[in-house]
């Protein structure tokens, strides 16, 4: 008879478990429960061997004992409308890095240490997915991302529903962002909605769903499309050149690449510190942005 380990699929990367689609997400839970919790003193003993000894054998034991821990905190963000087994993976990514640079000395277990670890990975996989497109915009969708809910909570706004033109001239005046901004962000959040619910609060108004409209485009329109993504990757093509080699990698390589480099990637082809790379990473950014505003206004 196979074991639970057994029944696992396996990523051969990573030897970890993974959710091979939607409807492999209740069988991935169920099987990771089949991964034993670790004492302190195991834990503490695994932790020595793996960054003392290099034993990877202690570093996957530490990993599989934390997967419920990042399942747990990925299917929070379930309402952000990304598959779940994407999210799922970024936090496991997250979990194995705080594994890497745990500090023995600290007086916490790793599960506190690496709880920060697995939400900073699947938040930037949030944004990743999101500000593609508005290149310019990307710290003001960062902004907005990490204060929306907030400040909906300071108002009482719990419900998943559309805000208010004044609430949203409100909020977009707050954090110095474009409304539109707000409402899509808000919407983005929000999760899904009944389309059989009332338009006003009026009980004869008409359902969401009365107002649909077949948004397919035309040929006309998927033309149209086209060259505008064609022109918006001219400019950005162009608008790189303006900046120097080694920003120009970063950028490319931690911006505009479908699996991106971490800073220590970076840090460690060009020789320099994690933090180099970030500040270097800023400065091309807003460099960037500016000659990318510049070009579209002209």
């Amino acid at each position: 008879m196979s074991s639970g380990k057994e029944l696992v699929l396996v990523n051969k990367k990573s030897q970890l478990p993974m959710v091979v689609e939607e409807t492999g997400l209740y069988s991935y839970l169920e099987q990771i429960k089949q991964f034993p919790v670790l004492t302190e003193e195991e834990e503490k003993n695994l932790i020595y061997d793996f960054q003392i000894n290099g034993n990877l054998a202690s570093a996957q034991k530490l990993i599989t004992s934390h997967l419920r821990l990042a399942a747990k905190i990925a299917l929070t963000y379930r309402r952000y409308g990304l598959p779940m087994s994407d999210v799922i993976s970024e936090a496991n990514l997250g979990l194995m890095q705080a594994v890497k640079k745990f500090d023995m000395n600290k007086k916490v277990r790793l599960a506190t240490y690496a709880i920060w670890w697995i939400k900073a990975q699947v938040n930037d996989y949030i944004l990743r997915s999101w500000s593609l497109v508005k290149i310019g915009t990307v710290a003001a969708q960062k902004k907005l991302f990490y204060n929306l809910s907030r400040i909906k909570a300071r108002l009482g706004l719990y419900e998943n529903k559309e805000l208010a033109p004044t609430v949203v001239k409100q909020i977009a005046k707050e954090l110095m962002v474009d409304e539109q901004d707000v409402t899509e962000m808000n919407r983005r959040i929000g999760g899904d909605t009944s389309l059989n619910v009332n338009v006003s609060d009026d009980e004869d108004s008409v359902e969401k769903i009365d107002m649909l409209v077949d948004k397919r485009e035309n040929i006309e329109d998927r033309f149209a499309s086209k060259e505008e993504h064609l022109y918006r990757a001219k400019i950005l093509s162009k608008c790189l050149l303006k900046l120097d080699e080694r920003e120009q990698f970063i950028i490319k390589n931690r911006m505009l690449k479908e699996n991106p480099y971490t800073l220590d990637d970076i840090g460690e082809k060009l020789n320099i510190s994690r933090e180099r790379v970030r500040q270097i990473e800023k400065r091309a950014f807003e460099k960037l942005s500016f000659e990318v505003k510049k070009s579209m206004a002209a």
